[in-house]
């Protein structure tokens, strides 16, 4: 049964939305500019960007290099994460290579990820990966360090290998944090994926932003801005809830409320 805080909760976003929404409208009729529609004008324009073949065909190329992007990246750095949490060594020789990369925005790697493999899906995809693998990479590497040590040496002493131990000990208590990493990697996945498709302009939701951009439909550039932005809250409440199902067992769970009084 839902409580009225619940309910608060649940409405909270919405609210928010709707608050957004009324203060873009005010402040575009109170400027009167027409490269500033207001949000109904950009909310009418919708209908016919998602009813359009080929706008679909260029959302749907996006989110396939998106998913292409971060499911690599997901792949690759979480095992090293967890190597890097759990091996010093390893942790030593790649810390300064993160270190060096980490604080370059990976849309400046473009220009020249395209003279290396051109303006196609790799490039795009290369930047999203990289993108992604860093926030993945640290919270796999502080979930595998606060391991602890008694439940390692409980694992050798029941005959696990080094390798089990990693897969049976390691990663599940270290999934928490790793979760909190994808789910910070899937904002930037998107994030990424649009700015390529800004950069190296052939399909995807980027480039129908930046023609739109081009010849002065400032509508459609807006609204775009408005599917770019649902697309991400309906990924990452997708992934959100995924995320409370996989680690509910390390979330505080209280049957009454708590009381400070």
């Amino acid at each position: 049964m839902l409580t009225g805080k619940s309910v608060a909760a649940r409405l909270a976003p919405v609210l928010a939305c709707m608050g957004l929404l009324a203060l873009w409208q005010i402040a575009a009729l109170a400027l009167n500019s027409d490269s500033f529609p207001t949000a109904l004008e950009a909310m009418r324009a919708i209908p016919s960007i998602l009813g359009d073949k080929e706008a679909l065909i260029n959302i749907l190329a996006s989110l396939r290099r998106m998913a292409v992007g971060f499911l690599a990246a997901v792949a690759f750095s979480i095992p090293l994460g967890l190597l890097m949490g759990r091996s010093a060594s390893v942790a030593s020789f790649c810390n300064p290579l993160l270190m060096v990369i980490y604080p370059v925005p990976k849309a400046a790697l473009m220009p020249i990820i395209m003279l290396w493999l051109g303006v196609g899906d790799l490039s795009k995809t290369l930047v999203i990966f990289l993108g992604v693998s860093l926030p993945v990479i640290y919270h796999s590497f502080e979930g595998a360090k606060a391991v602890e040590e008694k439940m390692l040496w409980s694992g050798a002493a029941m005959g696990l290998s080094s390798v089990e131990r990693m897969i049976r000990i390691v990663l599940p208590a270290s999934l928490p944090e790793i979760l909190t990493g994808c789910r910070t990697g899937l904002v930037l996945a998107l994030i990424t994926m649009v700015t390529s498709e800004m950069i190296a302009r052939q399909s995807g939701a980027g480039n129908i932003l930046f023609n739109a951009l081009d010849m002065g439909q400032y509508d459609t550039v807006f609204a775009m801005i408005i599917i770019i932005g649902a697309m991400g809250i309906a990924l990452d409440v997708a992934f959100e809830s995924m995320r409370q199902r996989l680690v509910s067992w390390s979330e505080p769970q209280f049957d009454v409320p708590l009381s400070f009084s």
